[in-house]
């Protein structure tokens, strides 16, 4: 079988592609989860700058849809205004 130059340079940019997604999407997960998971107002204030950040910049990246990316960000804002 023949393997033409371009398919394996292509394979090649598939899995690092696939590597830095997976990393993206794990750090984004992560983040969501720390403000989610934060009971005082204070903590949750200290990881929802950063939050917010990560899932603007996965959103300008395509890693995931915009509106995807402003149901998270609701989801979070609810959670830290739900703190008092």
């Amino acid at each position: 079988m023949d393997r033409h130059p371009q398919q394996l340079k292509r394979e090649r940019q598939d899995i690092k592609r696939h590597v830095r997604n997976v990393d993206s999407m794990s750090r984004l997960r992560t983040h969501i989860k720390k403000v989610l998971s934060t009971t005082t107002k204070a903590d949750a204030e200290k990881v929802y700058g950063d939050a917010v950040s990560i899932i603007d910049k996965a959103v300008s990246k395509n890693l995931i849809h915009k509106n995807t990316g402003s149901r998270r960000k609701a989801q979070i804002t609810r959670h830290v205004h739900s703190l008092s």
